[in-house]
């Protein structure tokens, strides 16, 4: 009898060293670069909302301004010799989720992060990414990571632009919960209508949002769907050039509150 409950014992113990950890009992880590603060700032919200540690990602000879960024990084890019970093001030093997954020460069993920992602592929752990930018990149980061770390669990990618910063904190709270990283409960967003012709007043609502972002001049939508929300009302309009004219798609939103005006969400291109 003695024995049987010995070997019991050993059995339970085996069990439950494999069974998978509960999420009160998974440790994380906000893990992030960024130049200019805003994704720093990002970063902070997330550190926050999710009680995670964070630690940032530093290069050894830090970028100048934005003419100087763009003109090294591109350097970078097609020499594909990304920047030196500094040693992380954490050790990524005692995490099992960890949230990676980046502004976007190049439509893709910031030099550092490649840096970063050719000698760390999280093997194993659960990686939320989340971006900054000035028009989008948001899906192709999403796409790039899930590619790229390939024996990682790659979730949705949480992004907002530089100019919407302030909107993060309410959108993170949705993000969070609907991706089962917090606890809480939100109402599930509706659908947006079938893709139709812009009456004037949608045409009307793209131009004086795209007119915020100088890099969108020229951009002209053909049709759009539209959903109405707590907040408000976004539209996903189809986009583009003469030459290309449907090679993106532009979201916008119309706060609720009165007198409100549109606000450029991101180009998913």
């Amino acid at each position: 009898m003695k024995k049987y409950i010995t070997l019991m014992a050993v059995a339970m113990i085996a069990l439950a060293s494999c069974a998978p950890k509960k999420s009160a009992e998974m440790k994380s880590l906000v893990l992030y670069y960024s130049q200019t603060e805003t994704t720093k700032t990002l970063a902070e919200l997330i550190q926050q909302k999710t009680g995670a540690d964070i630690a940032s990602i530093e290069v050894v000879n830090p970028y100048g301004d934005y003419g100087e960024t763009i003109q090294r990084g591109s350097q970078e890019v097609a020499s594909k010799n990304y920047p030196e970093l500094k040693p992380l001030t954490v050790d990524l093997a005692d995490y099992d989720v960890i949230y990676l954020g980046t502004p976007v460069w190049f439509g893709t993920v910031a030099n550092p992060i490649l840096s970063l992602l050719e000698t760390e592929k999280f093997e194993g752990k659960k990686v939320v990414p989340f971006v900054t930018f000035g028009s989008g990149g948001r899906n192709t980061v999403e796409d790039y990571l899930r590619t790229t770390l390939d024996k990682a669990d790659v979730g949705a990618c949480y992004g907002v632009r530089q100019a919407r910063i302030d909107k993060a904190s309410k959108e993170l709270d949705r993000f969070l919960v609907e991706q089962g990283l917090i606890e809480g409960e939100v109402e599930a967003l509706p659908g947006y209508t079938e893709m139709q012709p812009l009456t004037e007043e949608e045409t009307a609502i793209f131009e004086a949002a795209i007119a915020t972002y100088p890099m969108l001049a020229g951009t002209v939508a053909s049709t759009c769907g539209a959903r109405v929300t707590p907040d408000g009302t976004d539209y996903i309009f189809s986009a583009g050039t003469a030459d290309r004219p449907s090679s993106m798609q532009i979201v916008v939103t119309v706060p609720a509150a009165e007198g409100s005006v549109p606000e450029f969400v991101e180009a998913i291109r």
